[in-house]
């Protein structure tokens, strides 16, 4: 019997569906993202702000991606706002980034803590009841593991402070 290659999108849906695998690591975490099919929206933001080869780099990073409902939910006009004005883009997408790996697990010990965004402010990570916040935004997906890092896929876009 010959065995049968799974493509690189079915290969991420196992990884998303059993995190901690092999599989779980395979891909960066852009194309660990773009596979899902729900960040559209955080993708393109990425590419107009340059940070492509960053979030490709070797990490490791944990990055909360908003979903593309999160990023519907901002007030309107400020998403076009914000993908003419680079600098505030690139800021704005560097507050959802932590360098090192930060699992669910982890947050637990964090207490409350905040720890500083890839953007240069802090970011609140706690627990609340049995899920997980980080600032505002709740994260609705855990734990998802790329060959650079951990995704935590969260409801809201974070704003840095004074944005």
């Amino acid at each position: 019997m010959r065995k049968q290659l799974l493509p690189i999108a079915s290969a991420v849906a196992i990884a998303m569906a059993l995190p901690g695998s092999v599989w779980a690591q395979a891909v960066d975490i852009l194309e660990t993202a773009k596979a899902t099919g729900n960040f559209k929206t955080f993708d393109k933001a990425v590419e107009e702000a340059g940070l492509t080869n960053t979030l490709k780099g070797a990490g490791p990073f944990t990055v909360f991606i908003p979903t593309d409902d999160a990023f519907a939910k901002l007030p309107p006009g400020r998403l076009a706002a914000l993908m003419k004005d680079k600098t505030a883009l690139k800021e704005m997408l560097l507050y959802h980034v932590v360098t090192g790996s930060v699992m669910a697990a982890d947050i637990a010990k964090l207490n409350g803590k905040s720890k500083k965004t890839a953007e240069g402010s802090d970011a609140k990570i706690m627990m609340m009841g049995t899920g997980i916040m980080v600032n505002n935004a709740n994260v609705t997906k855990a734990d998802i593991l790329a060959s650079n890092g951990v995704i935590h896929i969260i409801d809201a876009v974070m704003l840095p402070p004074g944005s």
